[in-house]
C-alpha cells in the first residue's frame, strides 16, 4: 500500500531522504536527481559516498531565507539580542521583542531539517557495513563522518530545544519511533559525545579542503560539545578540563592557521582552508545560498541581487563595544557603512553599519548569485574554547592562553592582555567570543551555557533575564530554549512543551 508521509509528520521528518546520484566536481553541493530504492540502493562504495553526500546538504538549514528576510541563521543572532532588522518580517521583529510562538517557521525548519539528516544518518549507519566490495578503511572513514554528522545535528537540536527524541536507528511506519517521546537532554549529550569519539579514531584526515568532515572538525566540535556541558544546564564542570585537552592538537598543530586578511573570510578563493575548519558549502549552478541579500541594507541598491532584504543590523551599540583601534571596526573589515551603488557607482551612504564579513563581492559586482560558504567552525573558536576552558580547569589563565587570545587580539591590531585574574580573563575571552565570532551564531549558544548576557553598553556582563540589552529588552527566561514547532505537537502526542511556550 502507499503511504503518505505527509499525513504523519513526524514520520515526515524522520524518513524522508535526499538523496543525490548526479556527480559533480564539488561533490557535496550535487543536484538532486533522486531515483531512490533503499533495498536495492547500499551496494556499492559509491552508492554510499553519494547517499552521504545527501546529508551534507542538511546544513543549508541555516541559511534557508524568504522575501521577508526569515532564515534560522537570522533567528539565532535575534535571540541574543545585538542586532535589528529592518525589513518587513513580522516572525523577526517578534522575536527580537520577545514576543514570538511556537508557529514561527524558523523553529520548524530547523527540526525538520535536523531529523531529516539524523533519519538518513541512522540509514547509512546500519547499511555501510555490509557493504562489499569496499575496503576497510575507506568504510570506517566514511562511517566517521556520518558519526560527525549525527552528532553536529543532535548537538543543535539538544541546545535549541533541550529534551529532544533521541534515535539511532532507522525508522519504519512500525516503528515506535514514528513518534517519539522526548530525551533528557543528559542521554542526548551522552549520544553526541559518543559519536563524535567514534568519528575521532574512524582515520579522517587531519584536515580537508574538499568540504568533507576531518579530524580537526571532528575535536573542535567535541571540545564545544565539553565547553558546553560545563555550563547550563549540566554543569558538568570536569567537562572543561576535556574541552581544553581535547582541542590542545587543533591550536597547537599545523593545519590551521589565521588568515592575513579578513577578507578570506568570506571570499570564494580561500574555502575550506586557512582558519576554515568546517563549512557549509555553495556553488554557482548548483547551490547558491542568501547570506548577502539577508545582511544588506534595507533596499539599498548594494550589489547586483533582487533584494536587500536587511534582516539582520549590527547594534549601533554592539558596534561601539569594540575596543578603540580595533581593525575589525574599520570599513569593510568585519563591517562597512557605505558602498557604491550598484546601479550607477555614486557612493552609497547605510546610516548603519552592516556585516562586511558576509559580503560576497564575487556575486555583488557579477550576476547577484551568491555562492558564499558558511562556516560553521573556524580556529578562532578553537583558541578561545582553549583560553576559557583551561581558565575555569585550572582556576587560572595559562601561558597558551593567554597566547590565544592574544594571536586573535594581535590580528584585530590590539594591544595584547597582560596578567589577568581568572574572573578578568573570563570575561576578556567572553567579550572576544562576542566580537571576534560576531554574527555566526556562537552568541545565543553563548547566552544558554552561561546564562549571562553582554551588556555593550556598559561592557560588563550580567544575568541574562534581568539585564537590558541595547534594544531595551530583557530576555524571557523562556528563551533559553525555543519552543517545540507547534506542528509536531499537534501531531505527535507524546511531545510536550517547554516551558512558557
Amino acid at each position: 500500500m502507499k503511504f503518505n508521509l505527509k499525513k504523519y509528520r513526524i514520520g515526515y521528518s524522520l524518513l524522508i531522504l535526499t538523496i543525490l546520484i548526479s556527480s559533480c566536481k564539488k561533490d557535496l553541493i550535487e543536484q538532486n536527481k533522486s531515483g531512490f530504492v533503499k533495498s536495492n540502493y547500499f551496494t556499492t562504495a559509491s552508492q554510499a559516498q553519494t547517499f552521504v553526500t545527501g546529508i551534507y546538504q542538511k546544513l543549508y538549514m541555516f541559511q534557508n531565507g524568504d522575501a521577508y528576510g526569515e532564515s534560522p541563521f537570522i533567528t539565532m543572532e535575534l535571540f541574543a539580542g545585538h542586532a535589528t532588522s529592518l525589513g518587513q518580517s513580522v516572525n523577526n521583529n517578534n522575536v527580537i521583542n520577545n514576543r514570538t510562538d511556537a508557529v514561527n517557521p524558523g523553529f520548524e525548519d530547523v527540526w525538520q531539517n535536523s531529523y531529516n539528516a539524523i533519519s538518513n544518518a541512522n540509514i547509512a549507519l546500519a547499511s555501510i557495513p555490509g557493504i562489499t566490495p569496499f575496503a576497510d578503511a575507506d568504510k570506517k572513514k566514511l562511517l566517521g563522518e556520518v558519526y560527525f554528522l549525527r552528532a553536529f545535528f543532535y548537538y543543535h537540536l539538544v541546545r535549541l530545544y533541550g529534551d529532544v527524541p533521541l534515535i539511532t536507528t532507522p525508522v519504519t511506519i512500525n516503528s515506535a519511533d514514528l513518534y517519539p517521546s522526548r530525551t533528557a537532554t543528559s542521554a542526548v549529550y551522552d549520544q553526541i559525545i559518543s559519536d563524535l569519539k567514534a568519528a575521532e579514531v574512524s582515520g579522517l584526515a587531519s584536515s580537508d579542503q574538499t568540504g568533507r568532515v576531518s579530524l580537526g572538525a571532528v575535536r573542535t566540535l567535541l571540545a564545544s560539545v565539553y565547553l558546553t556541558t560545563a555550563g547550563f544546564p549540566l554543569k558538568k564542570t570536569e567537562n572543561y578540563a576535556l574541552a581544553a585537552a581535547e582541542i590542545l592538537p587543533v591550536i597547537n598543530g599545523t593545519d590551521y592557521t589565521l588568515f592575513a586578511k579578513y577578507d578570506y573570510l568570506h571570499d570564494n578563493a580561500h574555502k575550506n582552508q586557512g582558519e576554515l575548519i568546517f563549512q557549509s558549502n555553495y556553488l554557482v549552478g548548483v547551490a547558491t545560498n542568501s547570506i548577502p541579500q539577508l545582511i544588506l541594507p534595507f533596499n539599498l541598491l548594494v550589489g547586483a541581487y533582487g533584494d536587500h532584504l536587511g534582516a539582520m543590523i549590527p547594534t549601533n551599540e554592539f558596534f561601539n563595544s569594540y575596543e578603540a583601534g580595533d581593525l575589525r571596526t574599520q570599513e569593510r573589515q568585519f563591517y562597512f557603512s557605505s558602498y557604491p551603488s550598484f546601479k550607477d557607482g555614486t557612493t552609497i551612504t547605510f546610516g548603519e553599519h552592516a556585516l562586511y564579513k558576509y559580503f560576497h563581492v564575487e556575486s555583488a559586482l557579477g550576476n547577484g548569485i551568491s555562492d558564499e560558504n558558511w562556516t560553521l567552525l573556524r580556529l578562532p573558536e578553537a583558541m578561545l574554547i582553549y583560553a576559557e576552558a583551561s581558565n575555569e580547569a585550572e582556576g587560572a589563565p595559562n601561558a597558551v592562553a593567554v597566547a590565544q587570545l592574544n594571536k586573535i587580539r594581535a590580528r584585530a591590531l590590539l594591544a595584547p592582555v597582560g596578567a589577568l585574574s581568572q574572573a578578568d580573563f573570563r570575561a576578556a575571552v567572553w567579550k572576544e567570543r562576542y566580537h571576534e565570532l560576531a554574527y555566526e551564531n556562537k552568541a545565543y549558544f553563548d547566552v544558554q551555557r552561561t546564562h549571562m548576557m553582554y551588556d555593550v553598553i556598559n561592557n560588563v556582563f550580567g544575568d541574562a533575564t534581568s539585564t537590558k540589552n541595547e534594544q531595551n529588552v530583557t530576555m524571557k527566561a523562556q528563551y533559553y530554549l525555543w519552543p517545540i514547532p507547534q506542528r509536531e505537537i499537534s501531531t505527535n502526542g507524546k511531545l510536550t512543551q517547554n516551558i512558557g511556550w
